[in-house]
């Protein structure tokens, strides 16, 4: 009997796992944008020192799980899992992570919809009794992605005002059985980009899942990605209300991934046409792909996209936002256009998911901490 399982697609967490230490690492472009404050590190150069573009998103994800174990209090050898993945063919950029590692892996590939795969699958096996502390994250870096999927950078080819940028960026999150000890929390955690010292720091923990379906709009343009991925966001995001008997106002936040302009547009669109509140709509949701660089001043196009768009953001802006009260409830779902390079060339549509995680404080915070 499946006693975990609500409605058709959301899980319930009993022990509802803790997320205890998160980081998330920014490419150039990324650290001169609106989230600059919220990064752990952001690269002197793409390269990030390494001799390709693929190494450097490696090491730049390893770079980002490491500082996250660092931030968590937890040793290495406590770490019994690590589930990562990327755009890259054969998942290469986690998969040599996870040789530098040497921890077990589990390798996973949901496109941009990544992270919160990886956040979730983490939470249910930790929730299952199956592990004590586990590292979750994704990647993506901009050069490894046009490489592969679209031009080689050196042909130097005009992009299309719908086509988004592939953010450089990677994030990781260590998911425990045990909450955090918030007196050995370092400061940072609580005043990235909020311009002040919280009164009080929380521990935030993983109340729900709701797994998404493939949802097929037809869409075949490669460079219509917020267009493809929407209606999966927005399917998911009815069903875990209807599965959970929430309302969208029960949440201080719902945050897409890389959805950008365009597919936000349409996503809010559809979730009016399906009744929720204008309102509730215009105030509560966003997207990761309009929130990581500045419209006017960076030529993004359509916006953000890629694994590392949404985890950089879920680790740095809104761990550390829910970590110093903020924010108390976040719906977070990353969404992934499941095409692959030969794809498009048969003519097959693009195929879209999201998955979505509740984020929330816990009541059992502990008391302030000084600074």
């Amino acid at each position: 009997m499946a006693e975990k399982k609500i409605g058709k697609q959301t899980v319930k967490f009993e022990k509802c796992p803790y997320v205890i230490g998160s980081a998330a690492v920014g490419g150039e472009k990324e650290g001169a944008g609106p989230m600059r404050d919220w990064f752990d590190s952001i690269l002197e150069d793409d390269m990030n020192g390494e001799k390709t573009w693929e190494k450097a998103e490696s090491k730049m994800l390893k770079d980002a799980m490491l500082m996250a174990l660092k931030k968590s209090g937890r040793e290495k050898k406590e770490i019994d899992l690590v589930l990562s993945g990327d755009l890259l063919n054969q998942i290469m950029s986690s998969s040599f992570m996870a040789r530098d590692l040497h921890l077990p892996f589990l390798g996973l590939y949901g496109a941009c919809s990544t992270m919160t795969e990886s956040l979730l699958l983490g939470s249910m096996l930790t929730d299952g009794g199956f592990a004590h502390n586990i590292i979750v994250g994704a990647s993506s870096h901009f050069c490894t992605a046009e490489r592969q999927f679209r031009m080689p950078l050196e042909h130097g080819n005009q992009r299309p005002p719908s086509a988004q940028w592939t953010a450089t960026a990677a994030g990781a999150m260590i998911v425990s059985e045990k909450k955090s000890d918030l007196s050995k929390l370092g400061a940072v955690d609580g005043t990235a980009g909020s311009g002040r010292a919280p009164a009080e720091l929380y521990n935030i923990r993983v109340d729900c899942g709701t797994i998404g379906k493939i949802i097929d709009a037809g869409v075949k343009d490669a460079n219509q990605m917020g267009s493809a991925m929407a209606p999966a966001a927005v399917d998911t995001i009815l069903n875990h209300l209807e599965d959970t008997g929430r309302a969208l106002s029960y949440y201080d936040m719902v945050l897409t991934g890389d959805l950008g302009y365009i597919g936000k547009d349409i996503a809010s669109d559809l979730l009016i046409d399906a009744g929720l509140p204008e309102s509730d709509v215009r105030q509560r949701y966003d997207d990761c792909g309009t929130m990581m660089y500045d419209r006017e001043a960076q030529d993004v196009h359509g916006g953000g996209s890629g694994c590392g768009c949404s985890a950089s953001i879920f680790s740095g802006n809104i761990i550390r936002r829910l970590r110093n009260g903020q924010l108390k409830r976040v719906l977070l779902l990353s969404t992934g256009a499941m095409l692959s390079t030969i794809s498009p060339f048969q003519g097959e549509s693009i195929p879209g998911i999201a998955h979505a995680v509740v984020l929330e404080t816990c009541k059992d915070q502990a008391g302030p901490v000084q600074f």
